[in-house]
């Protein structure tokens, strides 16, 4: 390009499409590509349609509420670690393997006595109805029907025993919460594992409150009143913090007294959890336990020491913007606890080749939320489809192109930082 740049003929035509497409990208691309670069005014009209996630996003961005759209996608303060997350991945590369037999591809995984046709698995969110009507039950028949797996929010207003159901018998992971009311936490763990939950991942990177900055300036962009939908605990701001009217199924055998009790006890998010503190919950269920927001060596040394499953997860880098990116954080914590407890991973992952490389790196299972969020806020179930679709060939492709027929066959010594 920068012979033809200099040739008297093509070089005004050359600068003239290089300037036009450089100003097409945005200030910090996610996947760069300098002719044809993504274009977010584009938006599929068919599900098929779609060529990978981000024109699910696109069409996502088009069809959902402003301020819907923006509570999935922002992160704390000015967004700093969902950008690292994404941009990290980058950073590392794979040697890829030649003359291997990789017509075809096994990438099947086993996980908590239950096995899964794909390595990957859907990340907890919160208010997935607000992305469209078909909601988290949409989301659990896709995913049964190509028997991935799935992690379910405790904010989810069905029940372990109707999503199971839904996802045709394969169990769902249960997320939860360490409440500062010791009863509502047992009683949603246990009601949990009554259900059919296999296992529970406990959230640990919640100690402190947060700031969604890029949510509130979306916010302002939304003319709806969210008493419409919501119940407003400050009728003097009406696009203030909001609740759900309907709660959560598995809080709806508590009393209401200790409800009460514990919303008027409620100053934020539990600082004072600690190791201790987690002991309450071996003793309250016989589920296997992971603990999701591990993004440090020790303590995952802790996990293995305790029996814990590791999840290294920074929360979509909706909750901390301390730009640590939890690829980053992988290989120092699989080299403490691969093999002796599960590793799980969430944080920016887009694609195919993406999952294959935090496979390789020692993850046992890669997991994304935003992703089937824009599938669901695209065209509902069918959209999550899509998605589904897309990774299962994405990640077919890329397990063929580094020569790896088996999930086995992802090994470390295919990865290395390249930047």
């Amino acid at each position: 390009m920068k012979y033809l740049a200099a040739s008297a003929v093509l070089a005004p035509s050359i600068e003239s499409a290089l300037a036009a497409s450089a100003a097409e990208l945005p200030a910090n691309p996610e996947d760069p590509f300098m002719w044809w670069p993504h274009d977010p005014n584009f938006a599929v009209e068919r599900p098929e349609d779609a060529l990978d996630v981000f024109e699910l996003e696109a069409t996502a961005y088009k069809k959902v509420p402003v301020a819907h759209f923006a509570y999935m996608e922002t992160g704390a303060d000015e967004g700093g670690t969902v950008r690292a997350n994404r941009q990290d991945i980058g950073k590392f590369a794979i040697r890829s393997r030649r003359l291997r037999d990789v017509r075809t591809v096994d990438a099947n995984v086993s996980m908590y006595g239950a096995k899964y046709n794909w390595p990957f698995f859907f990340c907890p969110v919160g208010g997935p109805a607000a992305q469209h009507a078909d909601g988290f039950m949409g989301a659990a028949r896709a995913a049964g029907r190509h028997n991935v797996a799935q992690i379910m929010s405790p904010g989810t207003k069905e029940t372990v025993a109707q999503v199971n159901k839904a996802r045709n018998g394969t169990p769902v992971i249960f997320e939860a919460a360490i409440n500062p009311n010791w009863e509502v936490t047992k009683n949603v763990i246990q009601n949990a594992e009554r259900d059919g939950a296999r296992a529970v991942a406990i959230m640990i990177d919640l100690p402190s409150t947060f700031k969604r900055n890029q949510y509130e300036r979306a916010k302002r962009r939304d003319s709806r009143l969210c008493g419409t939908c919501h119940e407003l605990h400050d009728p003097k701001h009406p696009k203030g913090t909001v609740a759900h009217r309907v709660g959560p199924t598995s809080r709806s055998q508590i009393a209401i007294e200790a409800m009460t009790e514990q919303a008027k006890a409620y100053k934020g998010p539990p600082a004072t959890l600690t190791w201790e503190s987690l002991k309450r919950v071996r003793d309250i269920t016989k589920m296997d336990i992971t603990l999701k927001g591990v993004m440090h060596p020790a303590d995952a040394e802790m996990c293995v020491k305790l029996g814990y499953g590791v999840f290294v997860s920074n929360h979509g880098g909706r909750v901390e913007d301390t730009s640590a990116s939890t690829i980053s954080a992988l290989p120092d914590i699989v080299a403490i606890a691969k093999g002796k407890v599960p590793i799980f991973i969430d944080g920016g992952f887009r694609r195919g080749m993406d999952i294959v490389k935090a496979l390789a790196m020692g993850a046992d299972m890669v997991g994304f939320g935003r992703p089937w969020l824009w599938g669901l806020g695209a065209f509902g179930e069918v959209g999550v489809d899509r998605v589904i679709e897309i990774m299962k060939t994405e990640i077919t492709a890329a397990m063929q192109q580094v020569g790896a027929a088996s999930i086995k066959d992802l090994t470390p010594d295919l990865v290395y930082r390249s930047l």
